[in-house]
């Protein structure tokens, strides 16, 4: 685990407060009776300027001749702050803080100020250590919010900040742009390969020493493989190698998927999904687009597109290979990642 501080505790505690650790109701996703009344406000404001998605995003929905898929949202106010010690995040801010600022984005000396201009929030801090402090502020202020990857640092992290959402009943969620990667919809949602029997997926495994292997990077292709496959995974285990990472995971129903982190080599994005009528490559990235469309969509309704349980489950499913590398490849379950997560919860 890493290290706590006095606020983070008070946080967490907050956030757990007579609340359990299991997958129940109360993590499934907001409903259209979730109070969401902001109808016809459009400006959007981003927290966190360290990664390319913000520059994406911004030259997407600010372009003069923004389609109208985009609904006329813009965003028109970023406070910039990334990590604070993650040096490949903090040289990024100055870079895309110029961006933004020729696209038309104010900038601002605090999240406070920020949520005071905007209707909508992109947190974009790409350490996720930050997240959960980040994101209670936006809770507190009602503001939909989408949580770029990874959602947090730690599964004790995630599960405190849907508990605190759903406490200042404030639509979010999280995902990857690989979720909406259009080969990987089209494989399941066009019947194209019929009921999915396993899949293998695949993405590069960059390592941040200050987070879990996988969150940093891996969890493009693990979120490759759940949107495949679907939740049910059970057990885990990894072999790590200097080539690669593979993560093995054994479903309820006795189904097999793969994660194949990428250390060296091509460093690319897809994998393979085996279904009773075909067997079909997904991948590769095309872009911020698909997902950026779905922001677009969640923001208009207020229902989030993913499925709590589902993010939830890919925590896991990290935090249970880091395990299983800890303990040369033995098997790792899922419920013990919970279990686990229930005991550290401060």
């Amino acid at each position: 685990m890493f290290p706590s501080s006095p606020r983070r505790n008070f946080i967490k505690k907050a956030a757990f407060a007579g609340l359990g650790i299991a997958l129940t109701d109360s993590l499934l996703p907001f409903s259209a009776k979730a109070s969401f009344q902001l109808e016809g406000k459009k400006r959007i404001g981003i927290i966190g300027l360290d990664t390319s998605h913000c520059v994406a995003f911004t030259k997407a929905l600010n372009a003069s001749d923004a389609g109208p898929e985009y609904g006329g949202f813009k965003i028109v106010a970023a406070y910039p702050k990334g990590s604070l010690d993650i040096q490949s995040s903090v040289e990024r801010v100055p870079g895309y803080t110029a961006d933004v600022i020729k696209l038309g984005v104010e900038i601002v000396d605090s999240i406070a100020t920020l949520l005071e201009k905007v209707d909508f929030v992109l947190l974009e801090t790409n350490d996720g250590r930050l997240h959960l402090e980040q994101a209670l502020q936006v809770f507190k202020a009602k503001k939909p919010m989408f949580i770029d990857k990874p959602i947090a640092a730690s599964l004790v992290d995630t599960i405190a900040i849907f508990e605190a959402a759903d406490k200042y009943k404030s639509p979010v969620f999280s995902t990857s742009s690989l979720r909406y990667a259009p080969t990987v919809q089209d494989a399941i949602l066009g019947n194209k390969v019929g009921k999915v029997l396993g899949a293998d997926a695949y993405s590069p495994l960059k390592i941040e020493p200050t987070h879990p292997d996988l969150f940093w990077y891996g969890i493009h292709g693990v979120e490759i493989l759940f949107t495949l496959m679907g939740r049910g995974c059970k057990q885990v285990t990894r072999v790590s190698a200097p080539e690669n990472d593979v993560v093995t995971g054994v479903w309820d129903d006795n189904r097999i998927g793969t994660f194949r982190g990428l250390h060296n080599g091509k460093q690319d994005y897809g994998g393979t999904v085996f279904g009773e009528k075909s067997n079909t490559p997904v991948g590769p990235h095309v872009g911020y687009n698909p997902l950026l469309l779905k922001v677009v969509e969640f923001f208009q309704t207020g229902v989030p597109p993913v499925n709590k349980k589902d993010t939830l489950e890919i925590v896991a499913f990290m935090e249970a290979a880091d395990e299983s590398k800890k303990n040369n490849g033995a098997p790792v379950t899922i419920a013990s990642m919970f279990e686990r997560a229930k005991m550290n919860k401060k």
